[in-house]
């Protein structure tokens, strides 16, 4: 019976698997304005929902808050949260702030996305200095995401698509950051 199921199982993945519309859907890559298209319906439902542009790393701002509240600590003198909104957030707390769901979404969602598709591959570190990069590199991103208020997709994409002059500014910074961030990592890292 056991053995019956899985090859029931096995079948009907295999069918999946072979269905036009799931590889269209799953297994084949959106075309760049296919997801520019997506990704900007997204983000005037994100804003018509919740009132506020899309974010990633400020919501992750109020998860080292909470984090830090959970093991005693405070953050009420800080001035990142000394605002009658920021308390107002902390105070209502994780599971009823909508950046937390968006940045949950966002995490399931690639991680879904992935498994679907096949993508996952859990690779070989080739060095300590790939290790070390990665991590001066996460936290320099993290770092300065916080310093400019935003990250690629909040003072990036949410900017310009708000209007506003400091997304392109943003856009600007981050061409030539990239351009020489990369020369300097394939100079000293690679």
């Amino acid at each position: 019976m056991n053995n019956e199921s899985n090859t029931k199982k096995i079948k009907f993945f295999d069918k999946l698997k072979s269905n036009d519309f799931y590889i269209q859907v799953f297994k084949n890559p959106l075309t760049y304005v296919g997801a520019a298209v997506l990704l900007s319906v997204l983000q005037i439902v994100s804003l018509a929902a919740t009132g506020n542009p899309w974010g990633v790393s400020g919501p992750l701002a109020y998860w080292g808050a909470w984090i830090l509240e959970a093991f005693g600590g405070s953050v009420d003198k800080w001035y990142y949260f000394s605002s009658t909104g920021a308390q107002n957030v902390l105070k209502a707390g994780f599971i009823n702030h909508a950046g937390t769901w968006r940045n949950i979404g966002v995490i399931f969602g690639a991680l879904s996305a992935t498994l679907l598709a096949s993508g996952f591959k859990v690779k070989k570190i080739k060095s300590k200095k790939q290790i070390f990069a990665a991590s001066i590199g996460g936290l320099l991103m993290g770092y300065g995401a916080r310093l400019s208020f935003g990250c690629n997709i909040g003072a990036l994409y949410s900017g310009i698509t708000s209007m506003s002059l400091s997304g392109w500014v943003f856009a600007v910074a981050m061409f030539f950051g990239a351009a020489m961030g990369s020369k300097l990592l394939v100079k000293y890292l690679m």
